[in-house]
């Protein structure tokens, strides 16, 4: 099943997805950098979604761990197809020593086929130092923990332009309905408030968490997301209320409903940042910022900015995040090796690679701000940190696919559905309700 990655397009060259399988060969030993060299003459095979810049940026960090172990590396990019790519790798006897796997779901379809090793002792030791214990939890199956979440995204955040706010004579908004009443005057000032992705369905997915996530609070949102919580609760309506205030405003999207259904992701992004600005405020997660600069130039922090999901009825302002997880498969031909890997990515020293090279945020709260590049990621990072226990994952990440991942099915097809015509959230909620049972008895 094709899913989309939370980490979607951070950097331009990751618009150009790679989906078919293409190997990247890591260096060898390197002298610098100190270490036993223990690993010498061993390879650790890896397999993850990253192509383009975050490819470069995570060989980056296996050349570092090949620099202290002596282990060289070979990096497979799947594309987003990892669940597939990964099983058929297996099955022809050429299974990945470790995969960074982007989703829940699939992070425990692995561990319930029994492809997993559970993380060694010395890994667990690093998780529960440096990572709020929800970490912990989405690495987790069946009270094992097989999965290091190495590089997380923040999607609680509104990227807009200051040049447009400050012609509206608009400060960031700390709660939902100061957000909407500042879009209508930025509307008035001659921009539309907001450029919304309705063509990609987990755009509006994300939306819909970041509100009910809010208003609902965190226990509601985990038992929705677990399809213990049915949809057609008075919650889930009130927050299909509450999105379809600002779906069905025609002053505050651009072009409105139907320009929205036909714009993409990259698109909602140039509507603000490319140029010939149609609106003054995007949604979606920290990387939006990749694309902002890599794309259209933008020098993040002055020509590009955001504010955190403001707060909803009083809720919590929320923070929703995704991630990719290390886990280490059984059948890999040199898991030990890979183990060792872990158990350095698990480490700030690994995370400061990244962190040095950009386009990444570390849920490892031991990892020194001071490392991030520029000033607007160390404040995203320091909000994904600082939530702590509250970040909540990706709700649609966490359903089966058919629900949660399918493009022209399920969530995505019907918060489409919504957004053209918001005039029903009642029938709205019934329709999800349908379909998450299905999918979740599947």
């Amino acid at each position: 099943m094709m899913r989309r990655r939370t980490t979607l397009l951070t950097g331009c060259t990751a618009l150009a997805l790679a989906l078919g399988a293409t190997a990247c060969g890591g260096g060898g030993p390197v002298s610098a950098g100190g270490g036993d060299k223990a690993l010498s003459g061993q390879t650790v095979n890896v397999a993850g979604v990253w192509s383009g810049s975050e490819q470069k940026n995570f060989q980056k960090v296996l050349d570092a761990f090949t620099a202290k172990t002596g282990a060289k590396t070979q990096f497979t990019s799947t594309g987003d197809n990892v669940s597939t790519v990964v099983g058929s790798k297996i099955e022809g006897g050429n299974a990945p020593d470790v995969v960074m796997v982007p989703q829940v779901g699939v992070l425990q379809q692995f561990a319930q086929k029994g492809w997993l090793t559970p993380l060694s002792p010395t890994a667990e030791k690093s998780v529960d130092a440096g990572y709020a214990s929800v970490w912990k939890k989405y690495g987790s199956v069946g009270g094992k923990l097989y999965g290091l979440y190495f590089k997380a995204a923040h999607k609680s955040t509104v990227w807009y332009s200051p040049d447009a706010l400050d012609q509206a004579g608009v400060k960031p908004p700390t709660t939902y309905d100061a957000m909407l009443k500042a879009g209508h005057t930025v509307s008035d000032s001659g921009l539309a408030a907001f450029s919304v992705a309705g063509q990609d369905g987990w755009t509006l997915t994300d939306w819909f968490e970041n509100i009910y996530l809010s208003q609902a609070g965190p226990e509601k949102y985990d038992a929705l997301a677990a399809h213990k919580l049915k949809w057609t609760d008075a919650s889930v309506v009130k927050a299909l209320g509450t999105l379809g205030k600002l779906f069905k405003d025609k002053q505050l999207i651009a072009g409105g409903q139907k320009e929205a259904l036909n714009t993409d992701f990259p698109g909602s992004v140039e509507k603000v940042f490319g140029p010939k600005p149609e609106a003054g405020m995007v949604y979606e997660g920290d990387f939006v910022a990749g694309v902002a600069k890599d794309q259209f130039g933008r020098t993040i922090g002055k020509d590009a900015n955001f504010f955190p999901f403001p707060a909803v009825d009083g809720g919590k302002a929320p923070v929703v995040s995704g991630g990719d997880a290390a886990v280490v498969l059984k059948d890999g031909k040199n898991s030990k090796a890979g183990m060792k890997l872990l158990e350095y990515l698990a480490t700030p020293e690994a995370a400061a690679v990244w962190a040095k090279a950009g386009g990444f945020l570390s849920p490892n709260k031991k990892l020194d701000f001071g490392e991030y590049g520029d000033d607007v990621t160390r404040a995203t990072a320091k909000s994904l940190v600082g939530a702590g226990d509250s970040v909540r994952f990706d709700m649609s990440d966490q359903a089966p696919a058919a629900f949660g991942g399918t493009k022209g099915a399920g969530e995505w097809k019907l918060l489409q559905d919504f957004l053209r015509d918001p005039s029903n959230p009642k029938k709205t909620a019934a329709q999800l309700e349908a379909a998450a049972a299905k999918a979740y008895k599947g």
